[in-house]
Formats: structure tokens, sequence, C-alpha cells
């Protein structure tokens, strides 16, 4: 009978019974399948969708994998409590109105005796609650334009309504506003690792699956060599397979100078190079022969150590019997190389040609731009002196975001500033997520919060922080360095001054390819039309009407100095600069343009077209033509990516010239040539991921290159050297 009984319950139990002792008064767990004899949980047999947070059976039900939440935060709907809710206290409200919401929110107040003109932090929590959450019980509305009458309405909230305007089929317009109120947090149920309690209950040596991808490469490496210890022959034998392919694919990732990465790193946290270099990785693990590869500066955010690991790695693919074609400004990797392609001699309609093709040890002998700066015929020459500063200083202190370990940062001001380290050190942690963040939140009331801090001081030294990255300064065609800069505003106006424009009554906008009046209306003043190809890119063609020169007739037929307004658009800055030297307005903003480097682009020239350091130049040109830019900070993330040795050289002088107004520029760098001319230095260290985010040295390259610990001082003292 109690056979019977125990196979009943373990049918109808599918498989799991609990048996009550009364005697000893406690319950036993009994299951076929896999059962946690502590808690209870019973288990199916696992399988590896049970382990992917992009599976159902093993994402997190909270956050379905994501590891994250959206979450309504108080403080930023009631950002300061002193206000009245009448006052405009809470943020999405505004102040107040006579409409239903307001209604049904002061007949909350009224439950609580309190009144919209009430502070907010006078008013009871119980009500605050009500206010923002809603309440079950239906409120009594009533308000001289509804009459005599009183009626009972439901009132949800003001966190739901937003909650409302967060969801898929709200407007765009509407889940931006809503944005604004909500803070992204880890997911409660999972503490931000993905996966459903089950399958974080599964454990090797005292690890789950979540922990082991969020441990960086290099350490989630040593512990899987050392994990035979902790696990029986029999254990080892089934894992011994997989665990040698585990360690291959960690190794080549290693290889390639990514061990402070995590697996858990989302995607798009990481940089163009980062994802380069994870790409470059899993094509040497593939082991295909007989392939073209084809990389565009691998180089990007590596450190000089890491160097020599990259070029190994690419010799690997080579030497498995594949091609190699690499663009790159790197110098180890030029000279690294087979067979080098050098193309100039300079920039934009000055290049295009083959200057030289050939081997290395050839190059060194040519007198090409390139050539040059390898032999040391030309070079980044160091700085005469190093700038002491105005003597005033930005500290920010407590810095502990991601791999930050309580930094305390010093940050001269009126001074070159470049931060250093390996990759992985903590180097845009510190800046890009927590000091930049602090000073937008200042100075433009940024909504985007940083990395947690302590304090910081000396903010009051600061007018305002620009950042100067390599994105693009328009996303249309129609954007170009004479609208970025401003000074297309100018020579429109120049034209419209014309006699000839005076008789016609041609105001500036008659000379905009963006508005009706002058443009060329075949085209809409794109100066080409597309034909769709359906199942192939779209072809774009000259407008066969004005033949790409954007405007119509009549407006061509205003002249400066025998020139059109496209003519205009068509000039190099170099050319621009000699057709306007009687301009002093227009002069000004093209010349500064000239002096970054950047005479040989088409002031008309599509925004789409430039680089993405030509770019830069365009805004940091566009810094350099304010009259106003004393105490600004200028943060720029290696703004040496995609620049020729030349360029660098350029480049400094910009940084130079902007330090020398006053301002204060922080670089955040791994090419020496940019560590070489700081005035002032900080490095973080000793390694990446979670053996860095301690800063190992601050002051001058020279005080820099007495410490031992510091990767960089190993390579700047070489270059200081040299220099």
């Amino acid at each position: 009978k109690l056979k019977a009984s125990v196979r009943t319950a373990m049918k109808q139990g599918s498989g799991l019974i609990l048996i009550q002792d009364v005697e000893q008064d406690e319950v036993r767990h009994y299951s076929r399948s896999l059962m946690c004899p502590t808690t209870g949980l019973s288990y199916n047999e696992p399988a590896p969708h049970n382990f992917s947070f992009n599976s159902p059976q093993g994402a997190c039900p909270r956050c379905k994998g994501i590891g994250y939440v959206d979450q309504i935060d108080i403080e930023k709907i009631i950002p300061n409590p002193e206000l009245s809710i009448a006052g405009g206290g809470i943020v999405p409200l505004g102040k107040e109105k006579s409409n239903l919401l307001f209604w049904q929110i002061a007949a909350i107040c009224e439950k609580f005796d309190v009144t919209l003109k009430t502070a907010i932090k006078d008013i009871p929590q119980e009500a605050i609650e009500e206010i923002m959450y809603g309440t079950d019980e239906r409120l009594k509305i009533k308000n001289e334009s509804l009459g005599n009458s009183n009626y009972m309405v439901t009132y949800e909230g003001v966190a739901r309504y937003i909650e409302m305007q967060q969801e898929e089929d709200a407007s765009a317009t509407a889940q931006k506003w809503a944005g604004q109120f909500i803070t992204t947090s880890a997911c409660p149920e999972c503490n931000g690792q993905r996966l459903n309690k089950e399958a974080l209950h599964f454990r090797i040596n005292g690890k789950n699956i979540a922990e082991l991808a969020g441990m960086d490469i290099r350490a989630l490496h040593e512990w899987i060599v050392q994990s035979d210890s902790a696990v029986t022959e029999k254990q080892r034998l089934i894992a011994e397979e997989i665990k040698k392919e585990i360690l291959t694919r960690l190794q080549f990732l290693l290889d390639v100078g990514l061990g402070y990465l995590s697996l858990s790193r989302a995607s798009a946290s990481l940089s163009g190079g980062e994802s380069q270099r994870i790409r470059l990785a899993t094509q040497i693990g593939s082991q295909l022969v007989n392939v073209l590869y084809i990389l565009d500066e691998p180089s990007i955010g590596l450190h000089q150590r890491d160097n020599h690991r990259l070029i190994d790695s690419l010799r690997k693919l080579r030497d498995a019997g594949n091609s190699v074609v690499v663009v790159e400004h790197d110098k180890d990797m030029m000279l690294a190389s087979d067979y080098i392609v050098d193309m100039g001699p300079f920039a934009g309609e000055h290049g295009g040609d083959v200057v030289f093709e050939g081997h290395p040890d050839e190059m060194l002998k040519q007198n090409t731009l390139t050539s040059n700066y390898l032999n040391g015929k030309l070079e980044v020459g160091l700085p005469e002196k190093r700038r002491a500063g105005n003597g005033k200083w930005l500290v920010i202190e407590g810095a502990s975001g991601n791999n930050l370990k309580e930094v305390t940062a010093s940050f001269p001001l009126g001074v070159l500033i470049c931060v250093t380290g390996v990759s992985g050190s903590g180097k845009s942690t510190l800046i890009n997520e927590t000091l930049q963040p602090i000073l937008s939140q200042k100075f433009y009331r940024s909504l985007k919060d940083p990395l947690p801090y302590r304090e910081v001081k000396g903010i009051e030294h600061l007018d305002k922080v620009v950042s100067v990255d390599q994105s693009p300064i328009g996303r249309t065609p129609r954007s170009n360095p004479a609208t970025y800069t401003g000074v297309f505003s100018d020579i429109r106006n120049l034209f419209a001054g014309m006699p000839e424009a005076k008789i016609r009554a041609y105001k500036p906008g008659r000379f905009s390819f963006n508005v009706k009046g002058g443009r060329c209306e075949h085209c809409s003043g794109n100066g080409y039309k597309t034909i769709e190809m359906n199942f192939l890119p779209d072809v774009m063609v000259p407008c066969e009407v004005c033949h790409g020169k954007r405007y119509n007739r009549e407006t061509l037929e205003v002249r400066f100095k025998g020139k059109s307004i496209a003519d205009v658009l068509e000039m190099s800055i170099s050319e621009a600069v000699d057709f306007f030297e009687n301009v002093p307005a227009i002069l000004h903003k093209i010349q500064v343009l000239q002096e970054v480097g950047l005479g040989y682009i088409k002031l008309g020239q599509s925004s789409t077209t430039l680089s993405g350091g030509e770019s830069q130049r365009v805004k940091l040109a566009t810094e350099l033509a304010r009259t106003d830019t004393g105490n600004t900070l200028y943060v720029l993330d290696e703004p040496t990516t995609g620049l020729h040795f030349e360029d660098i050289r350029v480049l400094l002088g910009v940084l130079n010239k902007l330090v020398e107004k006053g301002n204060t520029v922080i670089v955040i760098e791994h090419n020496l040539d940019i560590i070489k001319c700081a005035d002032h230095i900080i490095d973080l260290g000793p390694e990446g991921g979670e053996r860095g985010g301690v800063i190992l040295a601050s002051g001058t390259p020279e005080e820099i290159v007495c410490n031992h610990e510091s990767y960089t001082a190993r390579y700047l003292r070489e270059e200081l050297k040299q220099g």
C-alpha cells in the first residue's frame, strides 16, 4: 500500500513528492529530477538553452534576459521638494492648470489635509505615494467648471502615465519625454545576471555561469586552467574536450590584446577597434585558408604594450595560408609588414597616387612623407617647455565606476593633459563616464548621470565643457564645412549685398540650397538625383537641370569677384582664403580651417565624405574661431585615430592653440607622439579590467618615466631618449 501511495504521489507531483515525518516534525523532499536538498527546488535535466539569456528557458522572467529594468526615478520627477505642486514641483505636470489631473491630485491632497500650494516636503509620504502610483479608491472631484455636481473618478498616478508614454505604441516624442524621468538599474530579481534563478543555482567550483561570464578574460582563462583540482576524475574526463575548446578561444582573445574584457560585456559598449579584434580572434579560430582579410586600423585603442600581440595574430593568419591587407598608420605595424603600399603624396585632391610599394626596408630609403617619419628625417618634436598652467585645479575624488578603485584625480587647468594607460585600465570610465557627465550636468543640465564618485572640486574655474569626437559633422549630404562653421551665413549675406542682388531684392535665404527660392527645384538643392535600383544600391547622378550646382539660373547670375555662390562652394579652403582675403568676417573662419591642415577640402564638400579625423578638425577649427573660448575644458578620446604622422603634428598645433587661449585640453590617448608633448600625464593601470583602475603616476612626462610599474612609462622613456 505504501508503494502504491508513493507511486500515485510521484505521478500527481510530476516526479516530486513531499513526505512529512510527524514524529520529527519535518518535511522531506524526494524527486526523480535534479533537486536542491536545502531549498527543495526541483530542476529539469539541464540543456544548453537553460544557460542562455537569449532563450525563454534560461532568461530571467523579470527583465527577459536583458539584465536591467527601467524604473521611474522620483528624484527626477520631484527634483526640488521645496516647491509646491501648484508651483511646478512635479516636473512632468508643470505649474497648476485647471484640468482633471490637477483636480484629482487636489482631491488626494484634501484627504491628507494639505493643498496644492503646500511645499512637497511637507506633504505626507502616503499622499506622495498615491499621487505618484495612483489609488484603488474612487476620488470625489468638485470644481466650479463642472457645475454643482460631484464626480467619482479613478486615478492611476503620475508614474503610470509616464510608463504609458514609454510603451512601444507611443510616439517617439512621447518616449523621449518619458525617458527623462526613467532610470535604468540592475534587475532586482537576477541582480543584472540576466538568467533565471534555476540556471544560477548550477555551480562549478563555487561559481555559476553568470559569475564566470563577468570575470575578465585573463582571469577566466586562469580559473579554467586551475579548475581540474575542484572536479572528480569522471567530471574531468567529460569536460576535457569542452575545456580545451574554451581555452583555445580565450587564448585567441588574449592574443589580440582583449584580456581586460569580460564575456558579458555588451557589444554596444565596445570601441570599433575592440569589435574588430574580436572578429579577428574569431577568424584565427576558424582556421580558414586562402582567404583575403582586410582590416581597417585594427590597432585603434590598443596600447603599445599589446601591439606586438596583434602583429603576431596577423602573422598567424598569414602563416595559415591567407593574405592580410591592413590600412594602418601605426609605425610598428608598418615595419612588421611584408609589403607596403604608400598613398600620397598628400591628402584630398593632392593625393590619390601610389608613391611607393615594396618591402619596408626599401621604403626607409625613399623620400615620401611617410618614409621620412619612419626613418627619422621628420618627427613630431618635443615642446620647448612644459606649461605649468594657471595655478587652478579640477579635482575629482572617490571615482569608483566600473573598475576604478576610489580614484582621486587632479587636473591642472590651462594645460594639455594626457590620460594614459593600457586598454581597459579605466581611462574612459574616469573621463567620459564620470568627469564629463558631472560637468555636463553642471553647465547644460544634462540628464546623463555620472558613474559613482564622492566629490568634485574646482568646477567654478570652468565656463563650459566641450567633447570633440570623430563623429560626422552632419548626417546628411547637405551638411558641409561651410554650414558647420557658420561661415556660409556670412557668405550668403555677402552675396545678398551685391548690387545685382539688391536690384532683384534677393535676401540671404535666396543663396541657401536648403529652402525654396534660389535652389534648383528639380533636385531640391541636392545637386544630384537618386535613381532607385530596387535590389541594388541606389545610384546618384548629377541633376540634368543645374548640372550639380544646386542653384537655379537666376541665383547663379549674382556674382562676387566674378564667382557665383556655387563656384565659391566648389573652392578648396586654400583657394577660398585667397579669394576672401579682403572680407575679414569670412576670412577669419576659413583661415582657421586652413591652419588645422584642411586646406585641401572643398568649402561645400559633403560632410558624409569627410573622414573621422577631418570631421574632428572641422570641429576644432570652429572652436578656435570663437572669441570666447577661455576657461573651456575640451575632451578628446583618441583623436589620433585614422591620422598620419603629419596629421598628428598639425593636430598638436591646434590643441596647443586652444591651450594658449586659456583653455584646458584633456586627451585620452595611446599615441606616444601626443603623450610626449603633453604638459601633464595621468597614467592608469597597472593592467586592464579588475587589475586596473588605479592611478599609477601623475605629472610631466619626465616625472612619469621614473615610475617602474607603468607600461606607458616604459615606452615613453624610449621616446624621450630619441627626442
